[in-house]
């Protein structure tokens, strides 16, 4: 999804002759930050943007993830994407109903380095589950993920992103036509490792629900969710990022009609945040959002 929102945003940049933009893949959130970190050239006007999870961002910038321990990114925020939103996938099958059943399984934390790994580990610590403790511990990525839990290697797996994910939507299809049906693993806020990732990770981190129509589960799910933000280096041009930031919310539709899950991507849903942060906004951000009038 990120790739796929990413690759808009460069369009949308390059179109509106803001700036010449390409979109690369990368291995997600933490990968993104060492970009910015270690390639923007001010010297040259190249400037890495981003796609993160916010709990990633948060380390990376105070220098709380072990990579950025001795020369933390110095990042803003230029605008909030959508929610993603934690998915622990299994079947009605795997007896994994509770956070800490997995303790015993098969399991997928996601791909290394992903944001979804990082948030997975945090979350099982708090959870007091060991996943050098499983009964296998992969490190998967969605589609490998998928196949592994279709094809009966995997119990369970873990996965952050959009509703509706399309590669878990396919798996639920898959698993009706092998007998089984899709379960996601509830996080509510009542559970001891919710509350206890939720209290270290305050501000960061928020449970909303998932409806049952989004992947034909019995049952609306409740879990975690956290803003995707959309990046820059501290040290982007405030033109460059006004522009971009103009560019792109006067575009929008043209980004929604790509990925989904862009229908939150809204000025509202980002002014909010504005000043209530611990990574702060990027001054040609907040000045588009002042001029169309969201705050003073």
């Amino acid at each position: 999804m990120y790739y796929y929102y990413g690759t808009q945003i460069s369009e949308i940049i390059s179109k509106n002759n803001v700036a010449s933009a390409t979109a690369i893949q990368t291995a997600a959130s933490v990968d993104n930050m060492l970009l910015i970190r270690d390639k923007t050239d001010t010297a040259k006007g190249t400037y890495f943007f981003a796609t993160v999870l916010p709990d990633t961002a948060y380390f990376t910038v105070t220098g709380k993830h072990e990579k950025f321990a001795e020369k933390p990114v110095k990042a803003n925020i230029m605008w909030m994407m959508y929610p993603n939103y934690l998915h622990i996938v299994t079947t009605d099958k795997s007896g994994i109903t509770k956070l800490g059943d997995l303790q015993d399984k098969r399991v997928s934390t996601g791909a290394p380095g992903s944001g979804t790994e990082f948030t997975a580990l945090n979350l099982l610590k708090a959870a007091n589950v060991d996943p050098g403790k499983f009964k296998k511990w992969e490190k998967l990525g969605a589609k490998e993920s998928d196949e592994g839990l279709a094809n009966g290697t995997l119990d369970a797996y873990v996965w952050s992103g959009g509703l509706p994910t399309g590669s878990i939507v396919e798996l639920s299809n898959t698993l009706k036509r092998k007998g089984l049906n899709l379960f996601l693993v509830p996080l509510p806020e009542t559970d001891p490792g919710v509350a206890a990732f939720m209290k270290e990770f305050a501000g960061l981190s928020d449970t909303l629900m998932i409806p049952k129509t989004v992947y034909g589960t019995e049952v609306d799910t409740p879990t975690l969710a956290f803003w995707n933000m959309f990046v820059c280096p501290e040290s982007a041009p405030e033109d460059l990022v006004y522009n971009t930031t103009k560019a792109v919310f006067e575009n929008i539709e043209t980004l929604r009609a790509s990925v989904k899950p862009a229908k939150d991507t809204t000025l509202e849903n980002s002014a909010k945040f504005v000043g209530k942060t611990a990574i702060p906004f990027h001054p040609g951000a907040v000045k588009y959002f002042r001029e169309k009038g969201l705050f003073k």
